[in-house]
């Protein structure tokens, strides 16, 4: 259980300037949440049913559920607090006996051809997966249909991306429930609950004679669980700091992880409480075999200092996306963001090389300067910056002439190619998208060594101009904004083609939009994109064409018993091993559609 805001300070989990003082669970109730739940208001639970609740029931509703608008503003120890002061004991996130496998057996047996590890297939991060994995032709594409449907109970967000090795199937979910399934007929094997949700991809490796599967949560907690029998190995907070947030996956080299590091500080600007901001991005590297630290490595180098009553700076730089491996030179790169507040630094909206032994920064190269943003300041409209973070990984490809590239995609809505054997030089950059705070490439792009293939967010929202006060989700999507998906030549940076957005029809659910955030998948052939209309659609690589769509937004008969329905499509992408295609459906942010459900599709649904 995520357990009282006593475990926190025990387990060490909030930095030392916030665990200097015990938060009051009673005093963040009546300052944040009396205003609702003690008004009488029928649509509202009032205290005495909360009261009802386990902790960890109300943290997922705080953390990834109906109230994260409200809750985005509170640190970590002011939701265990209030969760506390709330909820009784007792888990809430239990899988039901029926869903269990009747053999419950999880064997793996080193490197097979036919699995997908962690973020990508190849640390290089091309998110290709080739034929002889796939399993799949461009004609046997148009043949897929779902196999089986299984519901994550409770959430209201699915955005784990699975990971996929000898017929097993590893997914962590926004209840912080991490499962091992049977890969083809999505029966549990085991069971592991984290700290907090799991949104992080997981990565396994050898150890000794099991292997152990590595991730983090959105809490700032990195684990390694043992794959054979979903025990805890060790787990570690990477980073100190209360805002800390793991979204990506882990990188592995030889007996090191590396683990990219990031924060909810961003949107902690809103509260008039809060001292924004302190958070710095990093790169921490650990040992595999018992999590001692190696090395971390700052993206931004000084501390930061107080400058007026309620700013500190510098801060942010934060790396949101998985470190790409160069074994040739020795370096992994990294991908940073934006800055959360001044003064700005050299290494925000960077793509770096670091030394896989020390961390040592080689070189880095900044592709928009001055990009200082957070959640207030675009609220008061007073940014000096765009909020054009890199939010995914640098591909590192080989160009025909045997020279090696590296291709990053901005928020910006740029494609940069650049050289890793002068300092990132840029070769070429081509520009995909519009940009902006939810635009341009946001979680990834793949490339099959000839053609890079971006696709382009660019959602627009609106507040709502509904008066009432119980909205908790103010934002309104624009259902003809948005999208497109475009195919770049690696050594030119070349637009082959551009596939339009397809626009949300009349009959389309509320939260539906063209745009195009989630990461693309590509095998030979075939790239894969989902969108925020729900739709996953596969595209010839040839020219662009719609080979399959298929739209997820819908309820579905799960093979756990658990009541899902599909939603938006944002996040990690989809994953293709062994003629079966895997996709999580549901993201309830932004005014987005909501859902709670993992699908696996096969040729024919057999």
């Amino acid at each position: 259980m995520r357990a009282a805001i006593a475990l926190s300070f025990a387990l060490g989990i909030l930095a030392p300037a916030v665990a200097a003082a015990q938060v009051s669970g009673e005093a963040v109730y009546q300052q944040r949440c009396a205003v609702c739940h003690d008004s009488g208001n029928s649509r509202v639970p009032p205290r005495g049913e909360l009261k009802k609740l386990s902790v960890s029931r109300i943290l997922r509703v705080l953390d990834f559920g109906e109230m994260q608008n409200v809750a985005s503003k509170l640190r970590q120890d002011e939701r265990e607090a209030v969760a506390s002061y709330l909820g009784v004991p007792g888990d809430s996130g239990e899988v039901h006996a029926k869903a269990y496998c009747a053999d419950r057996t999880v064997t793996l047996t080193g490197h097979s051809k036919t699995e997908w590890n962690g973020w990508s297939s190849k640390p290089t991060n091309t998110r290709f997966q080739p034929g002889d994995a796939a399993g799949l032709t461009p004609s046997q594409v148009q043949r897929l249909k779902l196999k089986w449907a299984y519901g994550f109970d409770g959430d209201i967000i699915a955005f784990a991306q699975p990971t996929i090795l000898n017929g097993h199937l590893f997914v962590g979910s926004a209840s912080g429930l991490v499962q091992a399934l049977n890969a083809e007929s999505g029966c549990v094997q085991w069971a592991f609950q984290a700290i907090g949700p799991v949104r992080s991809a997981i990565l396994a490796v050898a150890l000794g004679d099991k292997h152990a599967l590595l991730f983090g949560d959105t809490v700032g907690w990195f684990y390694s669980v043992e794959a054979e029998t979903g025990h805890l190995l060790w787990k570690k907070r990477a980073e100190p700091h209360e805002a800390t947030r793991l979204t990506a996956a882990p990188l592995v080299y030889q007996d090191t992880v590396f683990i990219p590091v990031a924060s909810w500080e961003e949107t902690r600007s809103t509260n008039p409480d809060y001292a924004c901001c302190t958070f710095r991005g990093s790169v921490v590297a650990l040992r595999i075999k018992d999590g001692s630290e190696v090395w971390k490595t700052y993206m931004i180098a000084e501390k930061a200092k107080k400058t007026s009553e309620h700013e500190w700076g510098p801060s942010g730089a934060a790396v949101w996306a998985t470190p790409t491996l160069d074994n040739k030179r020795g370096v992994i790169y990294v991908t940073t963001g934006d800055n959360y507040s001044d003064v700005a630094t050299p290494l925000s909206d960077a793509v770096l090389a670091l030394e896989v032994s020390t961390g040592k920064i080689i070189w880095s190269k900044q592709t928009t300067p001055g990009d200082v943003w957070n959640t207030l300041c675009s609220t008061k409209g007073d940014c000096p910056g765009p909020d054009y973070d890199y939010g995914s990984s640098a591909i590192l490809e080989k160009l025909n002439d045997g020279r090696d590239v590296l291709l990053a995609g901005q928020k910006s809505g740029i494609v940069y190619a650049l050289d890793p054997d002068h300092k990132g030089a840029i070769l070429w950059q081509t520009r995909v998208g519009l940009g902006g705070t939810l635009g341009g490439v946001e979680w990834g792009m793949a490339s099959d060594g000839r053609q890079v293939y971006a696709a382009t967010s660019d959602l627009v929202r609106t507040q709502s101009t509904s008066a009432d006060p119980l909205n908790l989700n103010p934002q309104i999507v624009d259902p003809k904004i948005g999208g497109g998906l475009t195919a770049l030549r690696i050594a030119t940076g070349e637009k082959v083609w551009f596939a339009p957005p397809i626009l949300c029809g009349p009959t389309a659910k509320p939260g539906c939009s063209p745009a195009q955030p989630q990461a693309v998948t590509a095998i030979p052939g075939v790239v894969f994109s989902g969108s925020i209309d729900g739709h996953l659609r596969a595209y010839s690589a040839e020219d662009g064409k719609v080979l399959w769509d298929f739209d997820t937004v819908r309820e579905y008969q799960t093979v756990n018993g658990v009541r899902a329905t599909g939603g938006s499509l944002n996040g990690p992408g989809a994953v293709v091993v062994g003629g079966m295609l895997y996709v999580n459906s549901g993201y309830a942010r932004q005014g987005t559609i909501p859902g709670n459900v993992l699908l696996a599709f096969s040729i024919d649904g057999k």
